[in-house]
């Protein structure tokens, strides 16, 4: 197996994931990562003698490869942190994901009659769905309440109208919830607190959510493989419809047997070799959405009690604040400020993508006073990074223009495409781990996964389990 050599581009939660896996088999791997550190969108950072992340990183999943790899890699290096999130709309915080009784309180009762009837109305004479993200919602939850609690912060997101963006959305990230589903939770729920659910508490590394995928760079480096840092890969290079070589930033280029990329699908595509012009037209139709973060260093302690808000006020152009001290203790290193992260979301042409760093860190202060979260304390310091291509745009047609690119991709030899960038899927963390899991898997044991279709509304774990604080719990099928 040292004999088959083994790129990966990109050491994001997948391509990392995958490297680390396929040195555990003995395999010849060498990792190209753009960037200084690995963990992509999931690293974790110095700041202020404190430890934060690239925004807001929860670890849950119920698919038992994923956690046993997870608690592999991490040991008993981990606290179970309870979660608490909750939606900014007009001055008041409601608790999400939804509680009825919650909502409806603070909506008042006329507004909270209005969103009853709307919902019932829905159970009557349900709304046609369209494929949009806007019908999909109405129809589960009414359109009042699709008004006040989805509209405006996935529009703030996704930069296009919810007319314009596709029910896939809806359907890999709250397909689960309901009105009905809320009101059952709230009036028959068990109050024992041993018993967390997904919406409850998830597993945090004590060093950051980026402790994981260092920990796995070093066990790949330990086994006499290589993890190349700042160092971009330009292009995959294909012959008789097999990938075989890479090409560097620096012209240099490198033969491998296999290739995995993480890379961006669109720039793989635009500096693939041989590939159709209606591949390369469909792909220039694939849009990311980038992120800037704006971390501010608050003078104070215990301000505010969620791990992150949503902002679903009109009149505030952030989309999301994340609080660091909640999370482990590890993470803060016994500061006596409070790191939290203002994320704002734009295209590449927009104002706020090419505002100043001091112009980014006023508005974010400014927003954030007006939220009330810090109240009269003082913002001593900013910081922001910007995220280029964070979110792939699930615009209304995409799978047509997905669709394309991936059967072209899927006819060429030893070229395996994975993660949120690669596979331009909305991943979260266990995700990624799994194409990486997988993808190792296709290598090693000549496996057919098919790793398009992870992370799809039809997607099936195998065997369930749960990470807990003793461990690793299994529950078998009927339970769920």
């Amino acid at each position: 197996m040292r004999n088959t050599k083994i790129a990966i581009i990109g050491a994001g939660p997948a391509g990392i994931t995958a490297a680390y896996e396929l040195t555990k088999a003995g395999f010849n791997v060498t990792v190209f990562e753009a960037s200084s550190s690995v963990g992509g969108l999931s690293k974790t950072i110095p700041l202020w003698n404190q430890k934060v992340d690239l925004g807001p990183h929860r670890f849950f999943s119920d698919d038992a490869r994923v956690n046993s790899l997870w608690l592999e890699v991490v040991g008993k290096d981990y606290r179970m942190v309870d979660r608490l999130t909750r939606i900014y709309y007009q001055n008041k915080f409601y608790h999400y994901p939804l509680r009825a009784f919650d909502a409806l309180k603070k909506l008042g009762i006329g507004q909270a009659t209005l969103c009853v009837g709307s919902y019932l109305k829905e159970k009557i004479f349900p709304t046609t769905k369209d494929g949009s993200f806007e019908t999909w919602v109405i129809q589960r939850f009414g359109r009042r309440l699709y008004e006040i609690f989805f509209k405006t912060y996935s529009e703030k997101l996704w930069g296009i109208s919810c007319q314009d963006l596709d029910e896939d959305f809806a359907a890999q990230r709250i397909k689960k919830l309901s009105l009905y589903e809320a009101l059952k939770n709230a009036l028959f729920s068990s109050q024992n607190p041993k018993h967390k659910t997904l919406v409850d508490q998830f597993a945090y590394p004590i060093e950051g959510t980026g402790m994981v995928y260092e920990r796995m760079k070093s066990s790949i480096e330990n086994a006499n493989n290589k993890v190349y840092l700042n160092c971009p890969v330009k292009s995959v290079i294909t012959a008789n419809n097999k990938a075989n070589r890479i090409e560097l930033n620096n012209g240099e280029t490198l033969e491998f047997d296999h290739i995995v990329s993480t890379m961006p699908i669109t720039h793989l595509v635009e500096n693939l070799s041989e590939v159709p012009q209606t591949v390369k037209l469909a792909a220039k139709e694939l849009k990311f959405r980038n992120t800037t973060l704006v971390y501010l260093k608050i003078d104070g302690q215990n301000i505010f009690p969620d791990n992150w808000v949503y902002i679903h006020a009109k009149n505030l152009k952030m989309g999301r604040i994340t609080n660091f001290s909640n999370w482990v203790p590890e993470i803060n290193c016994a500061a006596k400020s409070t790191i939290v992260a203002v994320e704002y979301w734009s295209y590449n042409d927009d104002e706020l993508w090419l505002a100043s760093e001091d112009e980014i860190i006023s508005l974010a202060k400014n927003e954030l006073h007006q939220t009330g979260l810090i109240k009269n304390l003082s913002i001593s310091d900013g910081h922001v990074i910007r995220l280029p291509k964070c979110y792939p745009v699930y615009k209304t047609g995409y799978k047509e223009s997905l669709s394309k690119v991936e059967s072209h991709l899927s006819t060429i030899h030893n070229l395996t495409v994975i993660g949120r960038y690669g596979s331009f899927k909305y991943n979260n963390q266990d995700h990624s781990i799994l194409m990486g899991i997988l993808a190792a898997e296709n290598i090693i044991s000549q496996k057919n996964h098919n790793l398009w279709k992870i992370n799809t509304d039809y997607e099936t774990y195998q065997e369930k389990s749960t990470i807990t604080a003793s461990g690793l719990n299994f529950t078998h099928a009927n339970e769920k």
